[in-house]
């Protein structure tokens, strides 16, 4: 099904696109080429076809979990222009 000029216009005016007559041809051939493909692999028959999440079963090797650095808030917190309740205190940047 061809993608007709109106249809590329309008989808242009939502985007709020400024397309000249042979971007605006070139638009359609391209989404006319998409909608083919969409089409194309619609029509393919899935029956019968596991649903597939990756195309390896390789599970990701995690490192070991493990604290690795102290606790040094209350430290850090001495030093800090201002601290409350274990927060640090900043201006408000936000009105």
């Amino acid at each position: 099904m061809p993608m007709e000029l109106a249809n590329v216009e309008n989808i242009a005016h939502l985007a709020r696109l400024h397309l000249s007559d042979e971007e605006k041809k070139e638009a359609a051939d391209s989404m006319s080429n998409i909608l083919k493909l969409i089409d194309q692999m619609q029509s393919v028959n899935t029956d019968n076809i596991e649903p597939l999440a990756h195309a390896f079963d390789n599970v990701q090797r995690l490192r070991y979990d493990a604290v690795t650095e102290t606790n040094t808030r209350d430290e850090l917190q001495k030093i800090a222009p201002e601290a409350e309740e274990g927060l640090f205190l900043v201006p408000k940047v936000i009105e």
